[in-house]
């Protein structure tokens, strides 16, 4: 084979290596992602017993680091691979599936603008699924707990949602200790407390509601993202464009080095 052969045609060293060292980050970073769910469920017993995936009547965050290791690994993997051997049946893999997630964002996107109302609704009836599995995991727990002290928030429109969850409603029947009361994640925090009480939100919803905004946030989350979304406009719609941006130079980066193997396997074909 002479030199002839790629006059005109040569594959880019910079686009290959570039996608190469690239991807490579993302596959790390997504086996990395889904070795600590799998750590997390070992935790937890879920490796040992399944069927416990299904227990839980919310979400369970652990699926969040496993669904976007996956993707991040398979494409880091699709990407990294593709480049470094010139398949380009891989990076043609890479180049579609980057495309199907930037089409799903901007349908996404546009949807939520559209149907705001509905993803209001189906917002709260997600925390309110969440707020009735509070304590079956602790995971979820944790990140009820940041969300609610992240945004100065409690429940989804406010505290009397924790009538949902077992231990914290009302009802003559509840036993628990935690009855009429809500998580300290609720609580407003005192600057000058270095240890968290955690027992503070205890029979705080029996009190009158004037006198619940001296100790607890009274603000739902839904209205409080809602509120961090408009105060943050610029920020997020920084970070969509900014992901958009990527997504798009990875694609024309993928076929621009497709169409250079394809060019320098048809010269070596007809030559």
């Amino acid at each position: 084979m002479t030199g002839n052969h790629y006059k005109g045609h040569e594959v880019s060293c910079c686009i290959k290596y570039f996608i190469f060292g690239f991807n490579i980050l993302f596959w790390l970073l997504g086996m990395a992602l889904v070795a600590i769910g799998l750590w997390a469920w070992s935790e937890k017993g879920v490796l040992s017993n399944i069927s416990s995936i299904t227990d839980l009547g919310g979400l369970d965050p652990v699926w969040l680091f496993m669904v976007v290791g996956g993707v991040m690994f398979i494409l880091g993997f699709a990407g990294c691979i593709g480049a470094l051997r010139e398949n380009t049946f891989l990076l043609k893999f890479f180049s579609v599936f980057l495309g199907i997630i930037f089409f799903l964002e901007l349908t996404t996107g546009v949807l939520a603008f559209v149907f705001k109302d509905w993803i209001k609704d189906q917002l709260n009836l997600f925390i309110n699924n969440n707020i009735r599995a509070y304590r079956d995991d602790i995971d979820l727990q944790n990140l009820i707990d940041f969300t609610q002290e992240y945004w100065d928030c409690c429940g989804a429109f406010g505290p009397d949602d924790w009538n949902l969850n077992i231990y914290f409603n009302c009802t003559d029947a509840n036993p628990s200790r935690e009855k009429c009361g809500v998580p300290f994640s609720c609580c407003t925090k005192d600057p000058a407390e270095d240890v968290i009480n955690t027992q503070c939100g205890y029979d705080i919803r029996a009190k009158p509601d004037a006198e619940q905004k001296d100790y607890i946030n009274v603000k739902g989350c839904v209205p409080q993202f809602e509120k961090w979304l408009q105060d943050n406009l610029t920020l997020v719609a920084g970070i969509f464009i900014g992901v958009a941006l990527l997504q798009i130079f990875g694609i024309c980066l993928a076929q621009n080095l497709v169409s250079d193997i394809e060019a320098v396997r048809a010269s070596c074909f007809f030559t």
